[in-house]
């Protein structure tokens, strides 16, 4: 199992293919002391951020199972474990069908028969199944756009020997609107249908709240505001049971200057 560290940070670049762009921000988040490196499942940036860094995890969030075949993360997992062991975890996601629990468990039969530890694994997770079968069959899960109150509610779930990393968008900006048009490009795909649409549901939003990005619903799943403001809200995360809390800064042009103001808060 590698234990993830307090605070991750979310790739700026996740679907690049410009292996230079990756190791420069692998190694930059890794200068800045930042526990985990959070990127797509693009398998080939994987295995250069892992070998481009000397100790910081490199975690996938996620790969999609419906588009990534099994044997490739195999092949990736089990050549980085070979020259660089415990930098890799393998987070997996993405059983966009009829029957995504079914899909999901085949894929990690795979990854078991092939010698992949639950350990190395976290599951992007929302619902109770999910966050059950991240539970059984993984090392923890992996959620978005939840509020503190949900991650209490998924530690109690999880027990205290699984992982939580709560991927967490972060905007550093002190206006509201600004706050809100910022939020609102990701939120109007993300939850146009499907899981987290639904999530926000159960965790007592209403449509007009998802669709408006109500101030109910920007403070409720986003850190924004000054760095105290964006600290504080870290910190609930990480008291109501997240063992990591995954930034995703978002709405400023000077990110390298963003993500050293942050992990100077942030990481002691």
């Amino acid at each position: 199992m590698t234990t993830l560290g307090p605070v991750g940070l979310a790739s700026a670049f996740p679907y690049t293919d410009d292996a230079a762009v990756v190791v420069d921000e692998a190694r930059h988040a890794e200068h800045l002391g930042f526990s985990t490196l959070w990127r797509s499942g693009n398998l080939p940036m994987v295995d250069a951020a892992v070998r481009a860094t000397d100790a910081i995890a490199v975690a996938t969030g996620i790969i999609a199972v419906a588009a990534v075949a099994a044997p490739d993360v195999i092949a990736t997992y089990t050549a980085l474990q070979r020259d660089q062991p415990d930098r890799f975890i393998v987070g997996l996601g993405g059983a966009r069908n009829a029957h995504p629990l079914a899909t999901l468990n085949a894929y990690l039969d795979e990854l078991d028969t092939a010698g992949i530890p639950a350990g190395s694994r976290i599951l992007a997770a929302l619902g109770p199944r999910m966050l059950a079968l991240a539970r059984d069959r993984a090392d923890g899960a992996y959620p978005y756009l939840v509020t503190p109150s949900y991650v209490a509610a998924a530690r109690q779930m999880l027990g205290r020997d699984r992982q939580l990393a709560v991927l967490l968008m972060v905007i550093p900006v002190t206006d509201r609107e600004q706050a809100r048009q910022t939020a609102a490009e990701p939120l109007r795909f993300l939850t146009k249908v499907g899981g987290y649409r639904r999530n926000l549901l159960r965790l007592g939003f209403t449509e007009t709240d998802i669709d408006d990005v109500s101030d109910r619903l920007l403070d409720g799943i986003c850190a924004w505001g000054d760095i105290d403001s964006i600290a504080a809200r870290v910190a609930e995360y990480r008291t109501e049971g997240a063992d990591q809390v995954v930034l995703r800064i978002l709405g400023v042009e000077d990110l390298a200057a963003w993500r050293t103001r942050l992990a100077e808060a942030l990481i002691a």
